[in-house]
């Protein structure tokens, strides 16, 4: 029960960090081969020189096909460091990613992933982060935590079925809920929540965080980005804080090793990276994993009566 349950959580995580909504603007993308990959089929030989990344071609801030994205930019700085030819392989980030690239030997390294990620070998986490409110400046509200009767007070946008839901639920804030997909639409940009925020089709969002800061930061409309509480010790389904890795295939041991020690020379050059696209980070929880939270916390259901603080 236990392993479907961090099944179905990590999807909707893995969904959420490849950027939950993106737009397809016809980049010149290479042709993934429906035979490429497949057991008895050709099947790239890996070239060590190469320091081959998995991305996707439409998805700020995380990648785009001009290399514009954090993880682009922390990819150069792994590929400078380690001597190596930096190339990609891209896919749009949707069901699938990973078998279509890692698993098919199409690329060898992925950036950022959960690091309890159970389908990679993945380092230690580089840094941590999670769901963050959004609002115009201009809105006047001060909102803190779950409780802040500002939150009462308008449409709030969320990823359907997202963490943020649990808390809303146990708040009762569901009824002031707009939900937004957590498939990609690759008809929509990145971007879709905060510019409804800005056009105030809704009056605060909940995204997660490297979406939300970044496109808070590029928006005309000055906005308000502030982390939201850790839900899990109430509720492990409300989990909304994740330790962030970069992953290999399973049987990468030496080529994990080598990204470990460009990681460790590096971190400081991350987090100014990290800050200068506005994704919000906290420390490092060291052991933290969905599978950990759900053994210690469970995940019943408590509503809060009242807006009184959960005991």
């Amino acid at each position: 029960m236990l392993k479907h349950i961090k099944k179905q959580l990590g999807l909707t995580l893995l969904l959420a960090i490849s950027a939950n909504i993106s737009y397809a603007a016809d980049p010149d993308i290479p042709t993934l081969s429906p035979d490429e990959g497949r057991i008895g089929e050709v099947r790239r030989v890996v070239d060590e020189s190469e320091f081959k990344v998995c991305a996707d071609p439409e998805n700020l801030p995380y990648s785009d096909i001009k290399k514009q994205g954090f993880e682009d930019k922390i990819a150069e700085l792994l590929a400078n460091d380690l001597g190596k030819k930096l190339t990609y392989t891209y896919a749009y980030s949707r069901q699938g990613f990973f078998r279509n690239t890692l698993g098919a030997n199409r690329c060898d390294v992925v950036i950022g992933t959960v690091s309890d990620d159970d389908m990679m070998r993945t380092s230690k986490p580089y840094y941590r982060t999670g769901n963050v409110y959004v609002w115009r400046k201009d809105s006047n509200y001060n909102i803190t935590d779950w409780s802040s009767p500002d939150l009462h007070k308008g449409f709030i946008g969320v990823v359907d079925h997202s963490p943020a839901t649990i808390p809303m639920d146990a708040y009762g804030l569901i009824s002031n809920a707009r939900p937004y997909r957590m498939q990609r639409d690759l008809n929509l940009p990145a971007s879709f929540m905060i510019d409804d925020l800005a056009k105030g089709d809704i009056d605060i969002a909940i995204a997660w965080g490297p979406i939300g800061g970044y496109y808070a930061k590029q928006s005309k409309v000055p906005m308000m980005v502030v982390p939201v509480p850790e839900y899990e010790t109430q509720n492990a389904k409300g989990k909304e804080y994740w330790n962030i890795s970069v992953g290999v295939r399973k049987k990468d041991k030496e080529r994990m090793a080598m990204i470990q020690g460009a990681l460790d020379r590096n971190q400081d050059k991350i987090m100014k990276i990290l800050d200068s696209y506005g994704v919000p980070h906290v420390p490092v929880v060291e052991g933290d994993s969905l599978m950990n939270s759900y053994k210690k916390y469970g995940a019943s259901f408590k509503k809060v009566e009242d807006n009184q603080e959960l005991k």
